[in-house]
C-alpha cells in the first residue's frame, strides 16, 4: 500500500468517527435549557456597588420634622449620630448646636458648641432669636456670645453618685452661665449686682419655654449657673426655680452699733419692796450683771444657726 492511500484511509477514519461523535452528543446538546430572551421593558440591571448604595439609603433613618425645621436660617447645628449607652444614657436625633442665627443673620455661638437633642436645640435657638435679642436690646446692646456650661452629660442628677438620671444624661438640657454683648461686657445670669430689672425678664422667658428652670434658690448644685431642660411629667407639671436675689450690703450688720456717749440714758425700773430702785441705778451708773462667757457663746452659736444667714 502506497504513502498516499495510507494518508487517505486515515482521514476517511478521522471524517468517520467526527460524525460519530456529533450525532451521540446532538440529543444531549438540545437538551440543555436557554434563557429567554430579555423583554424590552424590564429595567436596566445594577451594577453590585449601586445596590449596595441603595440599600444603605433604606436603612438609613429618615430626618425628624424637627430636623426639617431646624435649618441654617435658624441655626447652626450639624446632625450627630444616635447616643447609645451607657446604661439608659443617649437618644435619637442628635445634633451639635454650634451657633444661633439671629434674624438679622448675625450669628450667636455657643461656648462651647452643645449636644442636644433636636428639639431641646430647637428650644435653646428660639428664645435666643427672640427672647434674648430683645432684652439685649431693650439694654442698648445686642448678644455676641452664649456662654454653655453643660450640655450632654452621661451622670445622674446633680452628679451625685447613685441618683437618678438627669435629663443631661438624655441630652435634653442645658446649663448656662449668661451672655456676652457685643461690647464685650458678660452679663453673668447669677450675679447679684446686674440688673434686677434684667434678670427679672430673662427668668420670664426662660420659665415661659422650658419646663424645668433651676437657679440660685432651687439647692445648693445651681447657684452660679441656670439648669434648662424640657422634662416631661404628668399633666404638664412645670418647675421654675430661680431666685433674682438682691446686691448683698456692702458691710455684714453683724453688730449693733456702738452706742454714743451723748445719748440719754436708758430708763431702769425695778422696784425692791414697793420702793422704786435708787436714783442712781435709774440713771445707769450700775452696770448689769454679765452672763458667764461660756453662755454666751453657746447662744450665740445657736442664734447664728437661726438666723438662716448661711442658708
Amino acid at each position: 500500500m502506497s504513502h498516499l492511500n495510507l494518508k487517505l484511509m486515515l482521514g476517511a477514519y478521522s471524517a468517520a468517527m467526527l460524525l460519530l461523535f456529533c450525532a451521540d452528543t446532538a440529543p444531549a446538546a438540545a437538551r440543555v435549557p436557554l434563557p429567554k430572551p430579555r423583554p424590552i421593558e424590564a429595567p436596566k440591571a445594577e451594577s453590585a456597588g449601586e445596590a449596595d448604595k441603595q440599600a444603605e439609603e433604606k436603612a438609613a433613618p429618615q430626618p425628624s420634622a424637627c430636623r426639617l425645621a431646624l435649618t441654617e436660617d435658624i441655626a447652626i447645628a450639624p446632625t450627630l449620630p444616635p447616643i447609645t449607652g451607657p446604661g439608659a444614657c443617649g437618644g435619637d436625633d442628635i445634633v451639635r448646636l454650634e451657633a444661633v442665627v439671629l434674624p438679622d443673620k448675625s450669628r450667636v455661638p455657643l461656648k462651647p458648641a452643645a449636644t442636644l437633642r433636636c428639639p431641646m436645640a430647637a428650644a435653646i435657638a428660639e428664645w435666643v432669636r427672640s427672647d434674648v435679642a430683645a432684652i439685649a436690646a431693650e439694654a442698648g446692646s445686642s448678644i455676641s456670645e452664649l456662654d454653655n456650661f453643660d450640655s450632654f452629660d452621661c451622670r445622674g442628677r446633680n452628679r451625685v453618685a447613685g441618683a437618678r438620671l438627669s435629663e443631661h444624661g438624655r441630652a435634653n438640657a442645658l446649663d448656662v452661665r449668661g451672655v456676652k454683648f457685643a461690647s464685650g461686657r458678660f452679663l453673668s445670669f447669677t450675679d447679684r449686682d446686674a440688673p434686677r430689672e434684667l434678670r427679672q425678664k430673662l427668668l420670664a422667658s426662660v420659665c415661659a419655654r422650658f419646663t424645668t428652670v433651676l437657679g440660685p434658690g432651687s439647692d445648693w448644685y445651681h447657684e452660679d449657673h441656670i439648669h434648662l431642660d424640657l422634662a416631661e411629667r404628668r399633666n404638664g407639671y412645670r418647675i421654675c426655680q430661680w431666685e433674682i436675689w438682691d446686691s448683698l450690703p456692702k458691710v455684714a450688720p453683724l453688730l449693733p452699733a456702738v452706742r454714743p456717749d451723748d445719748a440719754p440714758p436708758r430708763a431702769v425700773a425695778e422696784e425692791k419692796g414697793g420702793q422704786q430702785e435708787a436714783p442712781e441705778k435709774a440713771a445707769g451708773t450700775e452696770q448689769p450683771k454679765q452672763e458667764p462667757a461660756p453662755q454666751r457663746r453657746r447662744a450665740n452659736k445657736k442664734g447664728a444657726g437661726r438666723s438662716g444667714a448661711f442658708r
